[in-house]
């Protein structure tokens, strides 16, 4: 763990050191859990959101996108029901005086079971070698049997807790299991109480006439209130979805964990409008479907889980949760839910409007029942970040440090190296990336030693280096170097921009997705 904890501090180190993820306000240092992305970091960031919105956008005929603001009326946040039940429930402790979700605590101690298991599992491992079966080895352990026989009996009393709203019950059970403050290590708790999570601010030009309004929590609700705009003026019929990528906002009292949890992000959500009875075929579907987006990328299919919810939230009658392997565990990156006629409906009886959908076919009226899909922009962002991050020893103890980006996603497309600054080689590498940089995000580098600038380019994750040399003059062609093989090929520079449209295009990603 204390290993994985040191991993994470270098990589967090690196996403600053080379542009990617700045400490926001930091000359005033700083305002906590809020960053800013930076030259290189927007660059990922953007990548991203295009793969999303294109996926969703252009691969599919009946699922369109919108823009909605930040500010909307405050009733909206009542219909919803954020005003009333978006809450966390936090615990102190008094001895360090830190404040903590009770939750969290209580799914951190579950994960020490698992953790514990798999600690068994690899000495046995490393007992019997080739021969070993972990399977039959985890259903006949006596030591890993108990432990999954204790962290099921947690779980119940956990799951029955958080679906009974019982915050009693919930210190009870980090009194119970005695779990202590990381800090202070005591147990010397306060009583488990609920903190809403909305920032509340006004709107209006005098303080008598001022309405309260608040920053959207999430981004949903501009969704369904403009579901009719969008499905007249779209003549769009059911099923259909709506996408859209936008700022939320939430006062996070225990944010941590660099950019996984903040008080200001951005989500990527799609809401996709069914026929009642349908929503459970449909979600099953959004399952499969979102999960191939994700492994598409190659950053390791055993990295991903799906983690069905224990306790549904209000609206939902299905729920689960896409995990990524972060280096501090399986955390959710991707929720998918059926989130019923809930919204629609609520919006209809405190607008007074009527937001029903005319079926041709079944020749009938109704609120349709909704499938979300909500991505969380920044945490996809650091999982890409901490999976590609690697460091290397090369023969001779050279290290180096390489971001193994998918190269669609990766800031920089190419670098343009001349060999040297002298003898026309910076004329014709200038040459090469204007012809480049209508097609690729691509950068001149000139300074220090061509080993140098490699190491610099592997750093932020660009996949293909160009360097030109006295030859290229010669016989137009350059040395293309691949970031992850490190190997180098001669190729003509006419050659260059189909060679990296292959490789570097969302395009290639979204072909995989409909293969």
């Amino acid at each position: 763990m204390a290993k994985q904890e040191d991993l994470f501090k270098t990589i967090v180190a690196h996403a600053k050191e080379y542009g990617f993820v700045f400490q926001s306000s930091e000359i005033y240092d700083g305002l906590s859990a809020v960053y800013d992305y930076g030259q290189n970091g927007v660059e990922l960031k953007n990548n991203i959101k295009r793969y999303w919105w294109e996926a969703m956008t252009m691969l599919h005929d009946n699922i369109v996108g919108i823009d909605s603001a930040i500010f909307m009326h405050p009733t909206i946040w009542k219909a919803s029901g954020h005003v009333d039940a978006f809450n966390d429930p936090l615990i102190d402790n008094k001895d360090s005086k830190k404040r903590y979700r009770a939750d969290v605590l209580i799914e951190e101690e579950l994960a020490k079971f698992d953790d514990k298991a798999d600690k068994e599992v690899a000495k046995a491992r490393k007992r019997f070698g080739e021969s070993f079966d972990e399977k039959l080895f985890r259903e006949t352990n006596p030591k890993v049997a108990e432990l999954s026989k204790k962290k099921e009996e947690l779980h119940k009393r956990f799951s029955d807790a958080m679906n009974a709203n019982d915050l009693n019950e919930l210190r009870q059970i980090i009194l119970d299991y005695e779990i202590v403050d990381p800090i202070s290590g005591t147990r010397n708790w306060t009583d488990v109480r609920q903190f809403n999570l909305m920032f509340k601010t006004e709107m209006g030009s005098t303080a008598d006439g001022a309405m309260d309004v608040y920053l959207r929590p999430e981004t949903a609700q501009g969704i369904f209130v403009n579901y009719l705009n969008v499905q007249k003026t779209g003549r769009m019929r059911i099923p259909f979805g709506i996408a859209q990528i936008g700022k939320a906002f939430r006062n996070e009292i225990v944010a941590r964990q660099f950019i996984f949890r903040m008080r200001e992000f951005e989500q990527m959500e799609m809401q996709f409008f069914v026929r009642p009875g349908e929503e459970l075929k449909w979600f099953q579907k959004w399952k499969e479907t979102r999960m191939k987006w994700h492994k598409t990328l190659g950053l390791g299919d055993e990295k991903y889980r799906f983690h069905d919810h224990d306790k549904l939230a209000h609206y939902a009658n299905a729920a689960t949760d896409i995990e990524f392997q972060m280096p501090f565990g399986f955390k959710e990156v991707e929720g998918i839910h059926s989130r019923t006629n809930f919204d629609l409906g609520q919006h209809e009886k405190f607008s007074g409007k009527k937001i029903q959908y005319f079926d041709p076919e079944l020749n009938e009226s109704y609120v349709p029942y909704v499938i979300e899909t909500s991505i969380g922009v920044d945490r996809m962002f650091l999982s890409v970040f901490c999976s590609c991050y690697e460091e290397q020893m090369l023969e001779g103890g050279e290290k180096r440090v390489v971001l193994h980006f998918p190269a669609p996603l990766a800031p920089v497309k190419c670098a343009v190296l001349p060999l040297v600054k002298k003898d026309g080689l910076p004329e014709k590498a200038k040459e090469i990336q204007q012809k480049l940089r209508f097609d690729f995000t691509c950068q001149i580098d000139e300074k220090d030693s061509i080993g140098k600038r490699y190491r610099r380019q592997d750093a932020i994750g660009t996949p293909y280096c160009i360097t030109v040399d006295h030859q290229s003059l010669e016989d137009n062609t350059v040395t293309l170097r691949h970031r992850d093989s490190m190997e180098q090929q001669r190729v003509n520079i006419d050659d260059l921009e189909s060679i990296l449209a292959e490789k570097v295009s969302i395009n290639s990603l979204l072909r995989k997705l409909v293969e």
